[in-house]
């Protein structure tokens, strides 16, 4: 093992890739970090806290904790680095710290796409089995790390999970009665959970309430770029940075943001649509247009499209013969933040989706597998 100085931090562990492709579960003292398709590798780990990271000896064995322990009390050094090639991580003893990592890079980043067909996974199931795992790595976690909150995974899913004890199917049946003992023993009492309590319960001394399974997992309908606007002075296609909006909204194909320039009278406006697969909504997120000195700025509707008055260099609205005079080829559009994100990097996304889908591993979740025999 050999220790390096990153951001004033020690970190061991091969390089990880940026987001979208890094799964990133934080433990007590610690950020454990994996890219998602290199399944191969070891995890890079970054030790926030040296002293709290005590579950270090379940991983390395004591000597090797002891060890760590006494390197990581130097201050971190950007010219030399600290080897200790007595110290290795011991094979397996991070796989359930993986899963779980990638269960919350599935809630974040799994690319639902209507356009590419990759179905979306089932929120509640995936949350629950997520709360699950997190109360098996116990030992890792502290109380205040970022991933421990069970509460705050289970809370929201009360309803969807009393639904799915309606539909019947018996490993989802499974996997809510035992989010349900686990929210009894951690106290959720968010809206709805006595009562699923109670459901789950008379469930349990009549059988027969159960119903027959039937496939009720559907990928969320997206929207379209819309009818040819009137007055179209030209329009395109491009895509969008996932990285720069919320997850749960978007269609994460590419080329799913149209854009038009259309005249209206003497008023020139971009026309902006977004498809959408829920179940987030996109009103608010910023939106802008740009192309060489003309700009319009706003924010989405609830339908993912937003109709802004084009501005030129010197702060005033276009005119129709200056929209009509422009070459718009070097169109962006920007959805959300300003970031950075190679097209690459999205692709290498949807493929280890669709490889997920096509063949479930044995770290798949229950969701994944809901998905993949579904009929869609």
């Amino acid at each position: 093992m050999r220790l390096v100085a990153e951001s004033g931090l020690w970190r061991t562990g091969p390089a990880v890739a940026a987001v979208p492709l890094v799964a990133v579960v934080e433990v007590d003292g610690a950020v454990l970090a994996w890219t998602v398709d290199e399944a191969e590798k070891q995890a890079q780990i970054t030790l926030t806290d040296a002293d709290r990271a005590d579950w270090l000896w379940r991983v390395l064995g004591e000597d090797g904790h002891r060890a760590v322990a006494a390197a990581a009390a130097q201050p971190p050094d950007v010219d030399r680095g600290v080897d200790l090639p007595s110290v290795e991580v011991r094979s397996g003893t991070l796989d359930g710290l993986r899963r779980l990592a990638i269960g919350h890079w599935l809630r974040r980043w799994w690319p639902v796409s209507v356009q590419d067909g990759i179905i979306g996974l089932d929120p509640a199931l995936l949350d629950a089995e997520i709360a699950l795992l997190t109360a098996q790595a116990e030992d890792f976690m502290g109380e205040d790390s970022l991933d421990a909150d069970i509460g705050a995974l289970l809370a929201p899913h009360a309803a969807a999970l009393t639904l799915h004890l309606i539909v019947g199917e018996p490993r989802v049946v499974e996997l809510v009665v035992r989010c349900v003992e686990l929210a009894q023993d951690v106290g959720v009492d968010a809206p709805g959970w006595a009562d699923l309590a109670d459901t789950v319960e008379q469930m349990t001394a009549s059988p027969a309430l159960v119903s027959a399974h039937h496939d009720d997992y559907a990928l969320a309908a997206g929207t379209d770029t819309g009818p040819t606007p009137a007055g179209l002075i030209a329009r395109g296609v491009t895509s969008m940075a996932w990285s720069a909006v919320p997850g749960g909204v978007f269609d994460a194909a590419e080329d799913t943001v149209g854009w038009a320039v259309t005249a209206d009278g003497d008023r020139v406006n971009a026309v902006l649509q977004v498809a959408v697969v829920g179940p987030g909504s996109p009103a608010g997120i910023p939106i802008r247009l740009r192309c060489n000195a003309f700009t319009a700025a706003g924010a989405l509707d609830e339908s993912g499209r937003a109709s802004l008055e084009l501005i030129d260099a010197a702060g005033r609205p276009a005119t129709v013969t200056q929209a009509w005079d422009q070459n718009w080829s070097a169109t962006v559009v920007t959805v959300g933040a300003e970031t950075a994100e190679p097209a690459q990097s999205r692709a290498r996304v949807r493929r280890f989706a669709r490889n997920r889908l096509a063949e479930p591993g044995p770290d798949a979740y229950l969701a994944e597998i809901l998905a993949a025999e579904s009929d869609y």
